[in-house]
């Protein structure tokens, strides 16, 4: 494969939310992330899709939500997503979130170490899984820009995506095809649990693996994630991994144009890939100052703003 068609990291994760309005504000006014797009779901326009980054909705520091009417809790398990990861810039970022975790009462543990690294675990009101990752001693996939006027210091905000933990009972088969196909590499290990990383490497490039095969399959829904993005840096890309997967039998979406990315989507084995550009992102349709304020639509959607904006239950998203 030519370099530049290889992954380059995480792109996004998108998961699932019973409230879409106070996921905002456990995002925004907790966690100090930016809404840099409130959008719909183009395959289902009665759902929101939000979208939390980085100060410039930079590639690799996105975690997204849809808030499907009427979808029952998911219920953790095996064979799926269970735990994302974002990244801070140092250790002492983490002493400062566990204070703020207490301040605002998110469940969480006590900081501890996996694989060299500081994390803290913590939860949000659905019980989906996170955890902060300290880039102190991080090499690799360059980090973002922390969120300049949002509520948490630049010097600990959040500012990327760290390690995505994905849980599956057929780990040999599952580990094989990240090495074999996506050219993953497995560069540790602890007991049922394996680190691997792709292109640059470092926290923004990086997947858990945990075998399971005692717990019960997972079901998606409110708590949940539904995907998990790695970045391409072009748009011819996506056709050269289409031909990777169509030879070998893997069933796949085509080609996808998202309007602030292009992708393609596979399924492996119980778990939704999608390969995701960088470009074009999400300035080109709002102001920097203003990004995430309104309902964002992508133009094939737009000649339905009307009919959309009486059909979902607005919320204010404008910041003061």
């Amino acid at each position: 494969m030519r370099k530049q068609d290889q992954l380059l990291g995480v792109h996004h994760v998108t998961a699932m939310t019973s409230d879409v309005e106070r996921n905002y504000h456990f995002f925004t006014d907790v966690l100090g992330m930016r809404l840099v797009k409130k959008t719909v779901n183009q395959d289902d326009i009665y759902t929101y899709h939000t979208y939390f980054a980085d100060d410039l909705g930079t590639p690799g520091t996105t975690m997204t939500f849809f808030d499907f009417p009427n979808t029952a809790r998911g219920s953790k398990g095996t064979n799926s997503i269970t735990r994302t990861s974002f990244r801070v810039p140092s250790d002492a970022a983490l002493d400062y979130y566990a204070a703020r975790f207490d301040e605002f009462e998110v469940k969480h543990e006590a900081i501890t170490t996996e694989f060299g690294k500081k994390v803290l675990r913590f939860w949000d009101f659905d019980t989906q899984a996170y955890q902060l990752i300290s880039d102190e001693h991080n090499t690799g996939v360059k980090a973002g820009t922390p969120w300049k006027k949002g509520p948490v210091p630049t010097e600990f905000a959040i500012y990327g995506l760290g390690p995505v933990e994905m849980s599956v009972s057929y780990l040999a088969d599952f580990q094989g095809l990240l090495e074999s196909v996506f050219d993953f590499k497995t560069i540790d290990q602890v007991d049922n649990r394996y680190l691997l990383e792709v292109g640059e490497g470092g926290n923004g490039a990086q997947v858990v693996l945990v075998e399971d095969t005692t717990s019960p399959q997972a079901q998606q829904g409110d708590g949940e994630v539904h995907h998990v993005a790695f970045r391409l840096a072009h748009h011819d890309s996506l056709a050269v991994w289409q031909e990777i997967f169509d030879n070998l039998g893997l069933a796949n979406s085509g080609y996808v144009d998202r309007y602030y990315f292009e992708s393609l989507y596979v399924r492996i084995g119980h778990i939704l890939f999608e390969l995701a550009t960088d470009e074009p992102g999400f300035m080109g349709d709002e102001p920097y100052e203003t990004l995430g304020e309104s309902l964002s639509l992508a133009p094939f959607l737009e000649n339905r703003r009307e009919y959309i904006e009486g059909v979902i239950k607005p919320f204010n998203t404008k910041r003061a």
